[in-house]
């Protein structure tokens, strides 16, 4: 296991650009330390660039991503972190069931106006 990484190491295994990961970086999401302009990234940072990644897909903000990484430098048994993560979960789950009820709900009404048209076409091209 390597204990440090360069930024061109950590984009390529994250499939990210290395100014997304400045990006972390001014957020104060994680901290290289620096060799002159060179950033040297610990493991720490690497686990850390993980989380925020993991975050960002199952759609937390940066905010929230921050909050749990926060909780876990102070609480290294981590029981208040995966405590909050997984309320914070739920919270998620439940935004997106509600924004499918409303996609669906959108296409059914797509759907019938679609419908509604075909018809008046139908009507005035026989008309």
């Amino acid at each position: 296991m390597t204990d440090s990484y360069s930024i061109t190491d950590l984009a390529r295994e994250f499939e990210v650009t290395t100014r997304t990961i400045r990006f972390y970086e001014d957020q104060e999401l994680i901290s290289p330390e620096r060799h002159g302009q060179t950033r040297i990234y610990s493991q720490r940072d690497r686990v850390r660039l993980r989380l925020i990644m993991r975050g960002k897909r199952l759609g937390f903000s940066l905010k929230e991503i921050r909050d749990l990484l926060d909780l876990y430098d102070g609480d290294r048994s981590e029981i208040t972190q995966l405590t909050i993560l997984v309320d914070k979960i739920n919270e998620r789950r439940e935004t997106l069931r509600k924004q499918r009820e409303d996609i669906d709900a959108t296409l059914d009404e797509l759907d019938k106006l679609e419908e509604t048209c075909q018809d008046e076409l139908t009507r005035k091209k026989t008309g």
